[in-house]
């Protein structure tokens, strides 16, 4: 669809360098790299509509620890990435 001669619903893409060129996603977000599993968690409860501590009531990790994990202070680990995939529907894999 065009509108004044713009099309809608289309982003440029980032590009590097020659037109068409694209960029590794941790150059351009460099502030999140090493945070993709907190990222992920956040995300996750996010989509669902939950918050820290709705989450916090659903699974029993205290809201703390989620916010901790959510900004990368603290490692989820097996048994909280799998209590926290159930409870936002999601492979436990993501938050490893």
């Amino acid at each position: 669809m065009h509108e004044g001669g713009a099309t809608v619903g289309c982003r440029p893409s980032v590009t590097h360098g020659k037109t068409g060129d694209s960029v590794p996603w941790r150059e351009v977000l460099i502030d999140v790299a090493g945070q993709e599993v907190g990222l992920s968690l956040a995300g996750a409860r996010h989509k669902e509509g939950l918050t820290q501590r709705h989450l916090s009531l659903m699974t029993g990790i205290p809201k703390r620890h989620i916010a901790a994990m959510e900004t990368g202070k603290r490692p989820i680990g097996e048994q909280n990435a799998l209590i926290l995939a159930n409870a936002l529907n999601v492979d436990y894999r993501i938050f490893l």
